[in-house]
C-alpha cells in the first residue's frame, strides 16, 4: 500500500477533496490530505483563484511542502488543479518520490529541474476545461517525454469534474479517475 499526499484545488480543503482520500484510505492506503488554506473555502473557481494569487502561488507550494514535513519520503502526491504545484514540485524534487498523479492541470515537466527517472505520473483533464488551456502544451510534453506517464481526457468541459460538492462535478469522469488513480497506486 501507498502512502499518499492530496493537495486540494482552488476552492480549498472541501468535503469533496477529503472524500477522495477517503476513498484511498478504504483500499488501504495512508492517505494525508493538508490544508493549504487555513480552513477556508470558495464557493466558486475564481474566488478560490483570487485567494491564491493574494496568498502567491509559490507561497501555497512552499506550504504544500511543509506539509509534508515528517513524513517518509517514498509517497506518491496528488494535485487537484492548484494542488498541482506542490504535489508536481514534491515529486520532483524529493528524492524517494513514488508517483504523482496531476488532477485537472499540468505544469512543463521540466518545472522544477526535470521528471525523475522511475517516477510514474498520471495526468487527468477534461478535452475542453477552458482552466486547462494553458496547460495543454505541458501535458502533451508529458505524454511525448517521460517515459512512465499516462495521460487521460475526459469528454467534456468542466475543470473540477472530480470533486462532488463542486459545480463542475461529472460522477462518470469523476468514478473513472477514481479506478485509474487506485490501479495506478496498485503498481506504485
Amino acid at each position: 500500500m501507498a502512502e499518499i499526499v492530496v493537495f486540494h484545488h482552488a476552492q480549498g480543503r472541501t468535503d469533496g477533496v477529503v472524500s477522495f482520500g477517503d476513498h484511498l484510505r478504504s483500499a488501504g492506503h495512508t492517505v494525508h490530505v493538508p490544508d493549504l488554506y487555513d480552513g477556508r473555502t470558495f464557493d466558486t473557481l475564481t474566488e478560490g483563484v483570487a485567494h491564491a494569487q493574494a496568498l502567491g502561488f509559490d507561497a501555497l507550494a512552499e506550504r504544500g511542502m511543509r506539509g509534508v514535513d515528517g513524513l517518509d519520503a517514498g509517497l506518491v502526491s496528488i494535485g487537484f488543479s492548484l494542488g498541482v504545484v506542490p504535489a508536481q514540485r514534491l515529486a520532483q524534487t524529493r528524492p524517494g518520490a513514488r508517483g504523482a498523479v496531476l488532477c485537472h492541470a499540468a505544469l512543463p515537466p521540466s518545472a522544477f529541474g526535470g521528471w525523475p527517472d522511475g517516477v510514474p505520473v498520471q495526468i487527468h483533464v477534461m478535452a475542453d476545461d477552458p482552466w486547462a488551456e494553458e496547460d495543454r502544451d505541458a501535458i502533451d510534453e508529458f505524454g511525448a517525454t517521460v517515459e512512465d506517464a499516462e495521460v487521460f481526457t475526459y469528454r467534456g468541459a468542466a475543470h473540477l469534474f472530480a470533486d462532488p460538492t463542486v459545480a463542475d462535478h461529472d460522477p462518470e469522469a469523476a468514478g473513472l479517475l477514481l479506478d485509474r488513480v487506485l490501479e495506478f497506486l496498485d503498481r506504485c
